[in-house]
């Protein structure tokens, strides 16, 4: 059962900016490194329907993978250092294969 993991979020920073730049590029550069992380992804969101900007995704082959991604001390101090104190709000969605 593989994991598509993905999150939907809107940064505090202006739209363009260096700061903007800056962290998604931190992103998959510290977080698509950590062991079990596949196809990670950055994409930007077009429609007028949402708030939320951009979006990180990646998948996992199974859940202890993804366990093992979630308790990295890279994704952890990547969460304390900068989401906690960049991204103004985001939605979070973890999908298995399947109906």
């Amino acid at each position: 059962m593989s994991i598509q993991h993905t999150v939907v979020f809107r940064l505090m920073h202006p739209a363009g900016s260096a700061e903007e730049s800056e962290f998604l590029d931190a992103g998959p550069d510290i977080l698509a490194a950590i062991p079990g992380v596949r196809n990670f992804a950055v994409a930007r969101q077009v429609s007028a329907k949402s708030a939320l900007t951009h979006q990180f995704s990646m998948s996992f082959a199974d859940q202890s993978a993804y366990d093992a991604y979630n308790n990295h001390p890279d994704h952890v101090a990547f969460v304390a250092n900068r989401w906690v104190t960049e991204v103004a709000e985001f939605q979070e969605y973890d999908f298995v294969d399947g109906p």
